[in-house]
């Protein structure tokens, strides 16, 4: 390999100085100067590097290291980036120095110089890897993807939901595909459901204590001081007061989204949010739903169950801890019953005539899970106070009205000044730019509008001098233009420079966010030109994809652009975080 051009020598400079530091360098970057061989070549001597480098620093030549171990991640709502930033930290007091990344940090090539590999990862809308895991998942599951080693050891965890056709369906492959391509499967994959503390904790056990992990462990080292994480979380929620539950759209309209205001006072700072978390929420299952389960079981209510938590009084049980609607593959294997075709609600099996004691009813139900809603409010505009935009989820099945759990509880059963309990769920990957002055395109139709309206309150409060252009959309304008005083005034005053207004069904044609986003197609890319960063708000599988596949016609068509070169373009926007989605 030569060293001619000064910026190699610096770039390569740099990565030594890396791994002299107390975190391996255990990537070339990208867009680092070298092919494929120099990189293979330098990834290996910077391992090396890093562990002379650790050795000195442990106190000389016979100070023992942690074996190197990889961790990688699919994420989309931050649940396995916190799994494996736990994993980091308990790998270490078993003789192993993990590094920690998303998975499209990676090359596929690169897996080759790996020996220990752990992939915590998320499927994503119907079976899709997360927005973090495209890539790779894509490069792994090409009929081009390299052969690998059998001395690069994996295990794999999926987090998903099972109520899904494709539970898992992104760790699956993953797992499935290392195998074939020679890799060696240290621990088998374990694929979780929503509640995945337990098979997550199993997991991690085995795989560490599997005989390609054990068996070159090195010297394990005391915890990382474990850092004061929130005082408040998922299992440790704040109480906080509803104030206001008022409904946004109009009478017309076909859809019911509520303005929720909830009442921090008493959390401090040990509740604090910035624009684009998100806010978990524990709601109530409806007494009907749990009295009209107790009607078809033929139980009162009064029978102790035990819990995870301990024993519960039945009735308490179902309203509070237990999933009252959805039937998984384990409800139907503890309760004996074959699998149908169509949805069904858990209701509708019980009517069947389904003879259960109240332990066994309990058993076959999975554990009541938070909702996780996009804060629609701005800390600096509104101290002491979070707000929501909830669209209750309403829909029939089998000839019979459903609900959705949450967004009813708080549109009809919580009443203003009740209690519940809230987190914040900090997001690693939507949020504004550090630089006030970044021009901002903001994509969200419905209850999508939700965390733009966070966007647009706090750079008003932050009087930022960056342009802001916003798609909005819904069926009709009369009854669905939700914050519609709020946005013209934002119009009004500068603070918003364009809106973009689509209502399907006041024309003749349907007209979409995508529709305005493809008509202004010149305007928009010239706003990428010059350093916009584009936002997408709400449904993955039609509204973002679509909004997706115009961007890229839009950047081909303004920007005479191939196909790969799109490809490119797209990338850069996404690694400059000027291309983020908050999608479900």
């Amino acid at each position: 390999m030569t060293a001619q051009d000064p910026k190699i020598l610096e770039n390569l400079a740099t990565a030594i100085g890396q791994a002299h530091g107390t975190a391996p360098a255990t990537f070339i970057p990208e867009d680092a100067p070298f092919d494929e061989a120099q990189r293979h070549w330098l990834n290996g001597l910077l391992s090396g590097l890093h562990a002379i480098a650790s050795a000195v620093a442990g106190g000389g030549p016979e100070a023992e290291v942690g074996t190197a171990l990889t961790i990688l991640y699919g994420s989309q709502s931050g649940n396995a980036e916190a799994l494996s930033k736990d994993l980091r930290r308990v790998s270490k007091t078993r003789g192993f120095e993990a590094t920690v990344a998303a998975l499209d940090d990676l090359q596929i090539s690169d897996l080759a110089a790996i020996n220990h590999l752990l992939i915590v990862a998320a499927t994503f809308g119907e079976g899709e890897p997360t927005d973090n895991a495209v890539k790779f998942c894509a490069a792994l599951l090409d009929d081009a993807a390299p052969d690998l080693p059998a001395t690069l050891n994996y295990s794999v965890l999926g987090l998903g939901d099972s109520s899904y056709a494709d539970f898992n369906k992104t760790a699956s492959d993953i797992d499935r595909r290392l195998g074939e391509l020679g890799a060696t499967r240290a621990a088998e994959a374990a694929f979780c459901d929503v509640d995945f503390d337990d098979g997550y904790a199993a997991w991690r056990e085995a795989a560490l204590a599997s005989d390609p992990f054990k068996s070159a462990a090195g010297a394990a080292s005391a915890p990382e001081p474990v850092t004061a994480g929130p005082a408040f979380d998922k299992n440790h929620p704040f109480m906080a007061t509803l104030t206001v539950s008022e409904r946004l759209s109009g009478a017309g309209s076909a859809k019911c989204v509520n303005h929720i205001e909830l009442s921090l006072a008493g959390a401090g700072a040990d509740l604090d949010y910035a624009v684009g978390d998100a806010l978990g929420v524990w709601p109530m299952n409806c007494p009907r739903e749990v009295q009209e389960i107790l009607t078809a079981t033929g139980l009162s209510g009064k029978e102790v169950v035990e819990l995870k938590t301990g024993p519960a009084p039945l009735r308490a049980a179902l309203l509070t801890r237990r999933d009252v609607q959805t039937v998984t593959p384990k409800t139907l294997e503890t309760w004996g019953v074959e699998p149908s075709a169509g949805d069904v609600h858990l209701i509708d099996l019980l009517k069947a005539g389904l003879a259960l004691d109240a332990q066994g009813l309990v058993d076959g139900m999975r554990a009541l899970q938070p909702r996780l809603y996009s804060i629609s409010s701005s800390p600096k505009a509104h101290p002491g106070e979070v707000h929501l935009t909830v669209g209750e989820v309403r829909y029939a099945m089998h000839e019979s009205d459903r609900k959705g759990v949450a967004s009813t509880y708080l549109g009809e059963r919580l009443p203003e000044g009740g209690s519940i309990g809230v987190y914040v769920q900090k997001s690693a990957h939507f949020h504004l730019p550090d630089d006030d002055g970044v021009p901002l395109i903001m994509i969200g139709p419905g209850t999508g509008i939700a965390p733009f309206r966070a966007f647009l309150e706090e750079r008003a409060a932050r009087g930022a001098e960056g342009r802001n252009w916003l798609f909005f959309g819904d069926q009709h304008e009369a009854c669905d233009f939700l914050y519609r005083e709020q946005i013209e005034a934002w119009s009004e005053s500068g603070v918003l420079d364009r809106v973009s207004l689509a209502w399907s069904r006041d024309g003749a044609e349907k007209v979409y966010v995508q529709t305005l986003l493809k008509e202004n197609g010149p305007e928009v890319y010239d706003w990428l030109e010059k350093g916009a960063a584009l936002y997408i708000c709400g449904d993955a599988s039609r509204m973002a994809a679509d909004v997706d596949r115009i961007l890229r016609e839009i950047i081909a068509q303004q920007g005479g652009k191939s196909d790969a070169e799109v490809a490119a373009y797209m990338e850069a926007l996404a690694a400059s975080h000027r291309y983020q989605r908050d999608v479900y």
